[in-house]
């Protein structure tokens, strides 16, 4: 079992910047390749970013590539994503993700935590 708790969330002037973390606790971390997906209001849960166990591979949804970066600190046992350039259809809630593989697809995520909300104003 791995539980996950995301911080960092807020209000935000389009353009500004959010660094959002996960915490983790439970099973060894480093075993987990972790992602990040978003939901906005009457919309699918949608991929943003993952990363490999070892934080050696990410991979990120072609709407924030160059604007957003996953990444993670097994010592600490938290993963990270820094959104910079924000944009109003950036709003969201946003959840960190758990998987024994690496992957994009949601249903492969078998942890989540209870998400963050995030706001981007124009």
């Amino acid at each position: 079992q791995v539980q996950l708790v995301e911080s960092g969330g807020g209000l935000v002037q389009a353009g500004g910047s959010l660094r959002l973390s996960c915490a983790a606790s439970g099973r060894t971390f480093s075993n987990y390749a972790l992602g990040w997906f978003r939901q906005a209001p009457g919309k699918e849960r949608e991929f943003v970013a993952a990363i490999t166990g070892g934080g050696g591979f990410t991979y990120y949804a072609d709407s924030v590539k160059g604007r957003f970066t996953i990444s993670r600190d097994n010592a600490k046992n938290t993963v990270y994503l820094q959104m910079n350039s924000l944009k109003p259809e950036d709003t969201a809630v946003y959840y960190c993700a758990a998987a024994s593989k690496y992957t994009n697809r949601k249903d492969d995520y078998n942890y989540w935590g209870q998400g963050t909300q995030v706001t981007v104003s124009s």
